[in-house]
Order: structure tokens, then C-alpha cells, then sequence
């Protein structure tokens, strides 16, 4: 990742990667050590296909959905136990719920649910630090971030970490190969859709965190935002 000057650039930090390749955690650990904001943009997908799921909102351009957007009103980082709240009810369990990666798959491929998302996610990070992470962050949401890291691990890895996170939530129904196959088609989706495919930046640093330990993973790249964020005269 070539280092940039100082003109035009994102105070972001920008995670991208598919799903279950520890990039969430690796995001949150990685604000907590640096002691600035973490955005989780996956949580704003899976919350508004939550909710349009519960509204029986159908998925597809149009005013309906339109309709729906606008009476949105979404609360992120309330507080330390309340990640994200939209019309004041809390999602921040219900959207880790297995059901809701398809859901969020497929609301995530509408124009109109990513600019609306957007122009939110751009609203969090105006004028400080932060950790963002998501699928586009790096090529679309923030392509200005003066740093990018890309995060990915092997399926069978994947699965087996998705599986942990639904057993410790009493999930005990899904199988390991149910999840895997879900997994790979939840890649195939990501990066063939025709709205910000999910890919590396061409100035991103790629990590392998298959056989990472979290706090190698972190020291290193914490080591590279301080490095990079002392060249551009950015206070951490």
C-alpha cells in the first residue's frame, strides 16, 4: 500500500472483505487500540433487511421501497451494548440472527438501499478517525482512505468461525455444511453484483488471517496506521 499526501484524503481506516473473514472483529479490536470510532456498515445492511423482512417490504427498485428508505431514521453507536437502532427499536441481536446474511445479500445489490446507506456511512466520518468496515469501503464508500486493508480467510475457516459465533448465540440447528455452502454463495453474489462488487482495492494491504492470531493481526496493523497516519500529520 504506497504511501499518499495529504490532499483530499479520508480520515478512514477501511476494512473490506467477505463475509466471516474476521474483518468485523479485527475492525473493532483495531478502533479500540487506536481509541477512535468504529463503523460497522455489514450491521447497516442486515439492519434495514431486518427490518424490510419484518414489513414485508418487497426488495426491488421502485417507490415502494423508496417509500420505505424515507421513513427510516437509524441510530449507530448509541452505546456500548446498543450498536445500531433504527425507528427506536434495537437490532443490534437480531441482525446477527443466521437468516439475515441472505436478506442482507440481497438488499445490499439495490442502487437505491446502497446510496441511501451511503451518504449515511460518509456522514459518520466527517472530521475524525475512524475504522470502517464493510465490502466497498476501500473501492466505493471511501476510495480517498489513507489506509485500506483487505481481510479474507479460507471457506472451511470462515464456516468454522460463523458456526462458533452461532453456537455461543444458542443457534444449534445449522449445520457446518449448510454454513459453508451458504458462505460461498454469499461470495459469489458479493462479487458478481452489478452495484459495488465486493473486491480489493488496487492500494490496499492484503491479509490472510486464516492462520493469524488476533494479536499479530492487530499489532500489525496498528504499526502500519500510526506509520501512515504520522506522514499525513493525522493525530492518533
Amino acid at each position: 500500500m504506497p504511501l499518499i499526501n495529504n490532499k483530499h484524503v479520508a480520515k478512514v481506516i477501511a476494512i473490506d472483505g467477505p463475509s466471516g473473514s474476521g474483518k468485523s472483529t479485527i475492525a473493532k479490536e483495531l478502533a479500540n487500540a487506536l481509541n477512535v470510532l468504529y463503523i460497522d456498515t455489514g450491521a447497516m445492511f442486515r439492519a434495514l433487511a431486518y427490518i424490510a423482512d419484518e414489513q414485508k417490504i418487497i426488495l426491488k427498485e421502485g417507490a415502494a421501497l423508496n417509500e420505505f428508505l424515507n421513513s427510516l431514521k437509524i441510530d449507530y453507536g448509541v452505546s456500548e451494548s446498543v450498536l445500531i437502532r433504527i425507528n427506536g427499536l434495537d437490532l443490534s441481536e437480531k441482525i446477527r440472527e443466521h437468516h439475515v446474511s441472505g436478506l442482507a445479500s440481497v438488499i445490499s445489490q439495490l442502487p437505491s438501499v446502497r446510496k441511501y446507506l451511503l451518504d449515511f456511512q460518509r456522514s459518520l466520518a466527517l472530521d475524525k478517525i475512524c475504522v470502517m468496515e464493510g465490502r466497498d469501503i476501500g473501492t466505493v464508500v471511501f476510495p480517498d482512505s489513507f489506509c485500506k486493508f483487505f481481510i479474507t480467510a479460507s471457506v472451511d475457516i470462515r464456516a468454522e468461525r460463523r458456526l462458533k459465533q452461532l453456537r455461543e448465540n444458542g443457534d444449534d440447528k445449522i449445520t457446518l455444511t449448510q454454513i459453508a455452502e451458504d458462505v460461498r454463495l454469499r461470495d459469489e453474489t458479493d462479487m458478481n453484483r452489478s452495484v459495488a462488487p465486493l473486491k480489493k482495492a488496487d492500494d490496499a494491504m492484503l491479509l490472510d488471517t486464516s492462520a493469524l492470531s488476533m494479536k499479530d493481526i492487530i499489532h500489525m496493523l496498528g504499526n502500519d496506521v500510526k506509520f501512515r497516519a504520522a506522514h499525513l500529520g493525522f493525530n492518533l
